[in-house]
């Protein structure tokens, strides 16, 4: 059952004459995840970001957009250029009506149909690369075909936001809304893509509660952490490339979660709970709940990034399912164990305490 919303606080006043819809962003309700999800008794919170209009990622769109125009990085009128999966590029759609910005965002043929809509019918100009780059994969096809685009279009602006350390800053307000509710919080749990919500919230809270564990989850397949770079199912999480933005130094382990399971978690807690969301949701939930069963009386929040609803092709689909093999998986009690994130490929759940760097000595 979801908590009531904490407050009325405004995330932002717009601009005079733009729609207020910024105003529904933060402030997003948290829900304790108990039995049956979580067996004997124990459980963790979860902070729903699916209940802002477009998912966590609004919190940085507007936050990037806005600093952007404040340095004068971004002038008004000019286009809006950015890579994305989908929940960025929602938010950036947003960011683009509150401050009067066209939009252009790159996508791949991954991106679901409900996604590619959803952004056109938000004023967004969507293009697709049909195919990965050898190294980086789909991330670097979208970013290289961002630099064209902001070659082609003058006075273009992207936030890059694999990088931009403003993604990370947009997180402080999320960080508070958890500090007003918890009053004290031992463990969080975050998806990792491009490494700004899990970088945001910790800093916030580290000075609250030092001792605070952080916990990244990424998917098989995924080289943000040192495993191979695969091609990947899941989307929203992980990466091909090593954005900066990733706090290496600030995780204390690192969980992988194969797409099975992740499906798995996501049904669970629909059936279970009436909570859900798509692939992040569904990794974090499988690794807060494994620390909630093993940590008892400890608080542990998890971030939920989204809700359900793009997600009925995909992990709510049981043709996509089927044809994917991701139905009949039931993950295991505990996670495989590494010694360090090199130590072998990861097919199912799995987890290591050491988390460094993969590029330390190249950057």
């Amino acid at each position: 059952m979801s908590s009531p919303v904490i407050s009325a606080r405004p995330y932002e006043a717009p601009p005079v004459g733009r729609p207020a819809l910024c105003l529904t962003v933060g402030n997003t309700p948290l829900a304790f995840i108990s039995e049956p999800f979580v067996p004997g008794g124990g459980g963790f919170w979860a902070k729903l970001e699916g209940f802002n209009p477009g998912g966590i990622k609004d919190r940085p769109a507007l936050h990037m957009i806005r600093q952007a125009r404040t340095r004068g990085e971004l002038v008004p009128g000019a286009t809006i250029v950015e890579s994305t999966s989908g929940t960025l590029g929602l938010g950036l759609a947003l960011a683009g009506i509150v401050f009067g910005h066209p939009v252009t965002l790159v996508g791949d043929t991954g991106m679901e149909p409900l996604m590619r809509r959803l952004l056109s019918c938000h004023g967004a100009r969507l293009e697709i690369v049909a195919e990965p780059h050898p190294v980086g994969g789909w991330q670097q096809a979208r970013r290289e075909r961002v630099r064209r685009l902001l070659a082609d279009i003058p006075g273009s602006y992207c936030p890059d936001q694999y990088n931009n350390p403003d993604n990370v800053e947009a997180y402080a307000g999320l960080a508070h809304e958890l500090l007003a509710r918890l009053p004290h919080i031992d463990a969080l749990v975050c998806s990792v893509g491009t490494g700004g919500h899990s970088a945001g919230i910790a800093a916030v809270l580290r000075r609250h509660f030092p001792g605070l564990r952080l916990v990244g989850v990424d998917t098989v397949g995924s080289a943000i952490f040192g495993q191979p770079d695969r091609a990947r199912l899941m989307r929203g999480l992980g990466s091909s490339i090593h954005p900066r933005n990733v706090a290496y130094d600030a995780f204390d382990e690192v969980h992988w979660v194969a797409p099975a399971e992740a499906v798995w978690a996501c049904r669970a807690l629909a059936a279970q709970h009436y909570v859900s969301g798509g692939w992040s949701t569904g990794a974090v939930a499988l690794a807060a709940r494994w620390l909630a069963r093993t940590s008892p009386g400890r608080c542990v929040v998890a971030v939920f990034p989204d809700g359900p609803w793009r997600y009925w092709s995909t992990v709510f689909d049981d043709a996509f399912c089927h044809a994917n093999d991701l139905l009949g998986v039931v993950p295991a009690d505990e996670p495989d164990l590494l010694a360090h994130p090199a130590e072998r490929e990861v097919r199912r759940w799995s987890r290591c305490t050491r988390v460094s760097d993969p590029l330390a000595g190249a950057r």
